[in-house]
């Protein structure tokens, strides 16, 4: 079974995040073990300086990089990364996961990822040009994972 690790940098605080959060979880226990991995965000004194926001990325990314799985196929969610639709996303996570057995995931802060982060990446995902909070694309990605196994497993959710 197909081990997938959620990192993300904040907490869900809204109950209907958590809500839907652990139900695709339970979806998505059918085709693998999920882990979830909660970081704290760095707190950033002065968010118009540059620099201090610089150092809170640097300081959230080497977290990020401590808690990816050893020999996981690693995709982080950046605006700037490459868009699929589903299908050849799901074909992509399929082919990831028979190579590994191992697929993580990262959402970053507010302020997004730190460059390390994305280097390290093997492959940076763009679920939309659009910018969405921390706690929603926890939510949206959960169900992009969910989607992503039904199509691979033959299920007709994708549509």
């Amino acid at each position: 079974m197909v081990q997938l690790t959620v990192i993300s940098v904040g907490t869900l605080k809204e109950r209907y995040h958590t809500e839907a959060v652990a139900e695709y979880k339970k979806r998505l226990s059918a085709f693998a073990r999920v882990e979830e991995v909660s970081l704290k965000e760095e707190r950033i004194p002065n968010e118009e300086q540059p620099a201090a926001v610089e150092a809170a990325l640097r300081a959230e990314g080497e977290r990020i990089l401590a808690a990816v799985p050893e020999g996981a196929y690693t995709v982080a969610l950046c605006v700037e990364g490459r868009s699929m639709d589903s299908p050849t996303l799901a074909a992509a996570l399929g082919a990831a996961a028979d190579r590994t057995g191992k697929l993580c995931f990262i959402i970053g802060s507010s302020h997004g990822l730190a460059p390390a982060v994305k280097a390290r990446a093997d492959l940076r995902l763009s679920v939309s040009a659009l910018t969405f909070p921390h706690q929603l694309m926890r939510t949206l990605l959960m169900e992009i994972l969910y989607r992503s196994f039904s199509i691979l497993h033959g299920k007709k959710y994708h549509k």
